[in-house]
């Protein structure tokens, strides 16, 4: 179905014809302690100097030591005989200013943080190193990283940035289950036991106090219904994703004016958070823990950390919540939609890097090296073996130590391996994480899609959101539905998306 290994085959063999034609070479791998300090080969003309090799490297982030207090980067150094200059930038709008200065400048980062757009701009100005003629170098960091997110970092069939591995599904419904009890309710299984629950938890009085205070279902905006959505079969609205053997958009399948037929009958019947479209932040996790929700769409750790488990219990010490699965309807069982071209991060090196070998050598070593799950991955996950965590029948714990190095996220530039990651670091949290995680899902496509010129997403977002709010709230009849395609498609520019998306995601491999 995905075409994956073609692909990397292909990145492969263009990297070694590249290198073999301009006269390069390759390293052994240095993704294992043996070669955490591996330098470039012996045939390389370029020989170490063996002083450390300084690395400035720059991102987004927050709460870093400074270098004598931080025990992540003392051990990089030590073990990559690397110099490295870790510098953060707690707001997005900072970074992305001096990141553009330095870029216009010529004072290039040796490594540092990209958006797709940023990626695509700057590899376009010749101002990042194309890392297709290096992925024999990369063979860790591909491995760990996974094939997909190789495919994240590409433009125009070019690798130009490395994307971190996969994160993994946080969010699910979750209800309380003492409301449940006291009306003699069963936990839903099905989209229509759903609505009757949240009709019931809204004119029933779950909560006992002879006021017409609760209501049934909330949530973060449209998210709210992502269960009702994947139950009819359908992605979020504008989710590209494969059915059939074939990309499909969302918006386009029959399917959608059902689910939002059924979304405007849940809403008409007072079931529905009222303000839910105009909720932000962690405003429906506040109306869930105040007791006036009795259903919830929302990430585990908003609701199992212990901070939060405490402020439920007391608002509430009788409030039982219960994690269920997405419940089933004509068009199967999906919790919602998981794009899964979405990358948590990634990161570029300057193409002016390619004149300083053993400096490029030594980003690489230091991305495999973290990259290698038996050693530099574990130390920018946990800290040091035996004084931030040990092992037990290989699986990480935490010591009372672990504190020391809560910053050690900032240096995983590409990645982690996200459950077992969770699981040792939110070991109380583990049952709801693995129950998250197991969640049947659509797997959105649309971070593996880059808009055409002339299409404007803010505006089509816009239109698209405002449209859809007034199907669900019974201002636009839904036999207006095809109208409304129409107008977005034709005055919006849509189906220039959609075309190109088609183009861009069968290059990929989706679909025939």
């Amino acid at each position: 179905m995905k075409k994956l290994g073609t692909l990397l085959v292909a990145v492969s063999l263009a990297g070694a014809m590249l290198t073999a034609c301009s006269g390069g070479n390759s390293s052994g791998n240095p993704g294992n302690d043996s070669g955490a300090t591996a330098k470039p080969g012996a045939e390389t003309t370029e020989q170490p100097s063996g002083k450390p090799v300084k690395l400035d490297i720059i991102e987004t982030g927050n709460n870093l030591p400074s270098p004598d207090k931080d025990i992540i980067k003392q051990e990089l150094d030590k073990a990559l005989n690397i110099d490295l200059n870790l510098t953060v930038y707690p707001a997005a709008d900072d970074y992305n200013n001096q990141l553009n200065v330095r870029m216009s400048s010529g004072n290039f980062p040796d490594l540092f943080m990209v958006d797709r757009q940023q990626l695509i701009q700057f590899s376009k100005q010749g101002l990042l190193l194309d890392l297709t003629p290096y992925m024999d170098k990369l063979e860790q960091t591909v491995a760990f990283i996974g094939e997909d997110s190789v495919k994240k970092g590409m433009v125009d069939g070019k690798v130009y940035g490395i994307s971190k591995s996969p994160q993994i599904p946080y969010n699910t419904l979750w209800i309380r289950k003492d409301w449940l009890d006291k009306l003699n309710l069963e936990v839903p299984t099905t989209v229509e036991q759903l609505a009757t629950v949240a009709e019931a938890f809204t004119k029933n009085d779950p909560d006992g106090n002879g006021k017409p205070d609760t209501f049934g279902l909330t949530g973060g905006k449209l998210n709210a219904f992502s269960t009702v959505f994947g139950a009819f079969g359908v992605g979020m609205p504008g989710n590209f994703y494969e059915k059939d053997g074939k990309v499909v958009n969302a918006l386009h399948e029959p399917a959608m004016k059902d689910a939002l037929a059924f979304i405007k009958d849940m809403i008409a019947s007072g079931s529905v958070d009222p303000e839910l479209l105009a909720n932000s932040g962690l405003q429906h996790q506040e109306k869930a823990i105040k007791g006036q929700a009795g259903i919830v769409y929302i990430d585990w750790p908003n609701m199992t950390k212990e901070q939060f488990v405490e402020q439920i219990k007391t608002v509430n010490p009788n409030a039982e919540w219960l994690q269920i699965a997405a419940p089933s309807g004509t068009g199967g069982q999906f919790d919602g939609s998981w794009d899964i071209g979405a990358a948590p991060g990634r990161y570029a090196i300057p193409k002016a890097l390619e004149k300083d070998p053993e400096k490029l050598q030594r980003v690489f070593d230091l991305l495999n090296y973290i990259s290698n799950p038996d050693g530099g991955s574990l130390l920018v996950q946990f800290g040091v073996k035996d004084t931030h965590f040990t092992l037990e029948d290989g699986k990480p714990l935490m010591t009372d130590k672990a504190g020391e190095v809560g910053h050690s996220w900032l240096y995983q530039f590409t990645g982690r391996p996200e459950m077992e990651y969770l699981q040792a670091k939110f070991a109380a949290q583990s049952a709801a994480i693995e129950f998250a995680n197991d969640q049947p899902r659509i797997e959105a496509l649309n971070g593996f899609v880059d808009n055409p010129e002339g299409y404007n997403p803010a505006d089509a977002n816009r239109y698209m959101e405002e449209e859809i709010a007034k199907f669900i709230y019974d201002k636009r009849p839904l036999t207006e539905y095809d109208d409304f395609i129409k107008t977005l498609e034709t005055s919006m520019n849509y189906k220039a998306l959609v075309d190109s998306a088609m183009e861009q995601l069968k290059a990929l491999g989706y679909g025939d």
